[in-house]
């Protein structure tokens, strides 16, 4: 599986919760297609949000947010590593 990073752009600032409501919604699409929330970051004003989600390919993940209808703007794996 990948990590896959999600990044959001509001015009308004976004409510966390409106979010989740979207995400509880489309629960069955991201079990569906192996998709799983990791965490998510807001940025102060609340109109950019980055997720993190562990799913096959970030095609997956796109494919997932746009059955949503999940806001985009890019969608990309990652890798993660910790500083020693």
């Amino acid at each position: 599986m990948a990590r896959v990073i999600v990044e959001r752009a509001f015009d308004q600032p976004a409510s966390f919760a409106d979010i989740q409501a979207r995400e509880d919604q489309f629960a069955w699409c991201l079990e569906q297609h192996r998709v799983k929330f990791i965490r998510s970051y807001f940025s102060k004003d609340r109109r950019r949000m980055i997720c993190e989600y562990e799913a096959p390919d970030a095609e997956t993940v796109r494919e997932v947010q746009r059955t949503a209808s999940m806001p985009f703007e890019r969608i990309w794996t990652a890798e993660a590593f910790e500083w020693e």
